[in-house]
C-alpha cells in the first residue's frame, strides 16, 4: 500500500471512530494526533479537509446514493465516500480516477463486495457531475 493509501486508511479509521461516538473528527485528532505515519500531513489534511465540507458532502451523498439515507448507510461506507468526496472535488492534487479506485479499494478490504460496488456507483456519478457540482 502506497503512503497515500495508508494515509487515506488511518483517515477512515478517525472517521469512523468520530461517527460511531459522534463526536467532532477534528476533536478526536486534537486529542490523538497522527504521528506514525509518514504521510502524517496527508492524514491531517483529508480530516480538515472532510470536516470543513462536510455539510455539501453530506447533501451530495443523500443526493447521489440513491435507495440510501444517511443513518441507513453502513458507518464506514459512508465515511469512505466522505473521503473520497473531498478528495474529488477539493483536492486538485489528486486524480478523479484514483480517488475513486481508492475509495472502492478501501470498501472491499473495509466492508462488502456490495459495498464496493455501491461506493463505485455513488462516486462514478458525483465524477460525471463535477463540473456541475463544483460550479
Amino acid at each position: 500500500m502506497s503512503a497515500r493509501g495508508k494515509a487515506r486508511k488511518k483517515a477512515i479509521d478517525y472517521l469512523y471512530e468520530a461517527d460511531q461516538r459522534a463526536l467532532n473528527v477534528l476533536e478526536l485528532l486534537a486529542h490523538r494526533p497522527v504521528t506514525e505515519l509518514s504521510e502524517a500531513n496527508y492524514v491531517n489534511q483529508l480530516l480538515r479537509g472532510v470536516s470543513e465540507h462536510r455539510e455539501k458532502i453530506d447533501e451530495l451523498i443523500i443526493t447521489y446514493a440513491q435507495g440510501w439515507e444517511m443513518d441507513r448507510m453502513p458507518v464506514i461506507d459512508r465515511n469512505i465516500l466522505r473521503l473520497a468526496i473531498y478528495e474529488i472535488i477539493w483536492n486538485p492534487e489528486v486524480d478523479d480516477q484514483v480517488a475513486a479506485a481508492q475509495a472502492i479499494e478501501l470498501a472491499q478490504t473495509l466492508s462488502t463486495d456490495e459495498s464496493a460496488k455501491y461506493v463505485n456507483g455513488v462516486l462514478g456519478r458525483i465524477i460525471v457531475l463535477k463540473p456541475v457540482i463544483s460550479a
